[in-house]
């Protein structure tokens, strides 16, 4: 009996408890938001809540052990018994223990209110767009009075807070050889584990926990205001930039210059198969395809080079960001990165269109492919989002001696496995698949040692390796019935290493291939300018989708663009590729203009040196981009719905 009131009065047991009684208190929080405002949740049966509030756990734990983290590093670290005990020392880390979860609480239950508004949480961004409002204290006045249910809730829930916390422990009598290396131990074990959940998760393959995971226990984004908390909201944000909106059009003549809304692309669907393929890391440095002017150059993927014969291909192709996390958003549903990547940005629960949601509208099967373990770089949480309705990754692989050891499965096993996959499902179908063998740290599978060149950078020869797996892959699948109605797009979701002079500028930073394979396309290379957000648009074109949709991009498949122009972001600036000139634009001025087929190194600025009736047309649009980019994405337009 003495042992087990001697743990349960230790620091630790304590500490335990009140951080457990506070994600009962988010929980129930949790329940009431949504019993509250469950006229806009109207499809949450009880499994999926039960969903919801398990996932939900993850995000109360991340937000309260920063709360708490002053409170419990205080009440842990092992100093002399005496000073642990003194009620002065236990009074002082009480209230750092109260001040910040009461305000967290606080402003969790003042969301219940403000999320039927807003469809999302709170963020930092709220701040900036209330900056200049006068009247914030008589719209809370009138918040109180009218939500009053809502006060009286939130002022129980603070009296179970104040009233349940532990407010004193005490410590076992042991000799101090004993004590200081025991209390070190479960300190240093404790923090351990505080870190593992401020992250989410721990693993070389886990990035810290961010909104958009949220995502992956919803069947809707704006479900994840109830996955979420508003202490980890206001965490997650305080540090990114805000978008602040820009005016450079008035509205009535900014959908002249551009505009995300596309009209139907026919009045009746082609029901072609759609298979996307995601190359990790290929850039256009290393495709011998598009490299021939350089003397003795024959590149790294020579499956991939003659693939691109046989398909539609463009001199000018650019990806949108320089991460793998910037790629799902531009290619499957035309939402570049401008400024912050999308899926980490305050916005990133904001409603979205994608390929496989439109498509899924007129019965097609969809899903989402990615080797490595569920949940790694967001990517299913994504997917889920953007209406995919399975995800396959390392679980569903389920054959753990594949695992390339760092990060995913090997690509020849697992593009096996998705050609496998698609062979079972129901016809038409939309897929899509993420590779990930020329990702760092840059390995080959020990049967392929030796196998491919190696190269000049440590990418080179797994990019050996990861175009063989594509050669089997299509070998595979060009033996399959559906083969021949099935459109192909296949590209490059960054750059990586480059080396060449040709590509270490501003503009071969985001050179790479995009391609568009079908058995009734005619292969040619087209001097156009692509982006990675036409992918989409493209897609519906090819298809004759009979809908309006939402795209940032535009159809270059079947047409030319009326726009023939790709946008980018290279902070500080943005960036806007014509067939033959580089702008960059810092948000209010031009500064930098660059010919780059005269200039292929991208190293003479003629800012001050070119005729503006050149330049003038690819800054209009471009201002365009940035003023509907930005308002759509704080007000949460970015479907055609909204």
């Amino acid at each position: 009996m003495n042992k087990i009131q001697t743990i349960w009065k230790h620091p630790l047991t304590v500490v335990a408890c009140n951080l457990l009684m506070v994600m009962v208190i988010y929980t129930l929080s949790r329940i009431f938001c949504y019993y509250m405002d469950r006229v806009i949740f109207p499809n949450i049966d009880t499994p999926h809540l039960i969903e919801i509030l398990l996932g939900g756990m993850r995000f109360d734990l991340t937000a309260i052990l920063y709360m708490s983290s002053v409170y419990i590093i205080g009440a842990l670290l092992p100093f002399p018994v005496a000073w642990r005990e003194n009620k002065v020392y236990q009074k002082v880390l009480l209230w750092l223990f109260w001040i910040p979860n009461a305000l967290g609480i606080i402003f969790n239950n003042a969301d219940s209110v403000y999320i039927r508004f807003v469809d999302r949480r709170t963020t930092c961004a709220f701040f900036t767009e209330v900056s200049n409002d006068d009247n914030m204290g008589t719209v809370i006045a009138n918040g109180v009075i009218e939500y009053w249910y809502a006060v009286v809730f939130l002022l129980l829930l603070l009296t179970a807070f104040f009233w349940l916390t532990r407010k004193s422990w005490s410590l076992p009598r042991m000799k101090a050889a004993v004590y200081y290396p025991l209390e070190v131990v479960l300190f240093v074990v404790s923090i351990y584990f505080c870190v593992i959940g401020i992250r989410g998760g721990f693993g070389r393959y886990t990035r810290p926990i961010t909104l958009s995971n949220a995502l992956q226990y919803t069947n809707a984004p704006r479900e994840s205001a109830l996955v979420l908390n508003t202490p980890f909201s206001l965490m997650k944000t305080i540090e990114n930039t805000t978008y602040v909106e820009r005016h450079y059009f008035p509205a009535e003549e900014l959908e002249s210059h551009m505009s995300p809304i596309h009209p139907a692309e026919g009045e009746q669907l082609r029901t072609d198969n759609v298979v996307v393929i995601i190359w990790e890391s290929c850039s256009k440095e290393y495709v011998g395809f598009y490299n021939h002017d350089i003397a003795g150059y024959t590149g790294y993927t020579p499956f991939l080079d003659s693939l691109l014969t046989q398909c539609v291909t463009f001199d000018y192709s650019y990806a949108s960001g320089r991460k793998s996390v910037d790629a799902m958003p531009s290619v499957l549903s035309s939402i570049p990165m401008l400024i912050e990547p999308y899926t980490l940005s305050p916005y990133s629960t904001n409603e979205v269109s994608s390929i496989a949601e439109r498509l899924g509208r007129k019965g097609y099967t969809t899903a989402f492919f990615h080797g490595a373990p569920n949940g790694s770089m967001g990517f299913q949480a994504y997917s889920r989002a953007a209406g995919f309705d399975a995800y396959y990754g390392m679980n569903e692989f389920n054959n753990p001696s594949e695992f390339d050891g760092t990060w995913a499965i090997w690509d020849e096993p697992f593009l096996q496995y998705y050609a496998n996959t698609m062979n079972t499902m129901q016809e038409p179908f939309m897929t899509a698949v993420f590779t990930a063998s020329s990702h760092h740290p840059f390995k080959v599978p020990a049967q392929y040692k030796d196998s491919f060149p190696k190269g000049n950078l440590p990418i080179h020869e797994p990019l050996g390796y990861a175009d063989h797996a594509l050669r089997k892959f299509f070998e595979n699948v060009s033996q399959q019935p559906w083969f021949e109605h099935t459109l192909f797009v296949i590209m490059a979701d960054h750059t990586n290493e480059l080396i060449l002079p040709e590509y270490t500028n501003s503009r071969g930073l985001y050179e790479i291939p995009i391609a568009f394979y079908h058995p009734q396309l005619t292969p040619e290379k087209r001097a156009e300018v692509v982006s990675q957000t036409d992918i989409m648009p493209s897609v519906m074109a090819w298809l004759g989708y009979d809908e309006p949709y939402f795209a940032f991009g535009e159809n270059v498949l079947t047409r030319p663009k009326k726009h023939p122009y790709a946008v980018c972001y290279n902070a500080p600036v943005y960036q806007i590729f014509s067939d033959s000139l580089l702008v960059q634009f810092d948000g209010e001025n031009v500064t930098g203009v660059y010919d780059y087929r005269s200039d292929r190194y991208v190293r003479t600025n003629l800012k001050n040196n070119i005729e503006p009736e050149r330049i003038e047309p690819m800054t209009d649009y471009l201002k365009a981009f940035i003023q509907q980019y930005i308002h759509r994405m704080v007000n949460n337009e970015l479907t055609v719905e909204k």
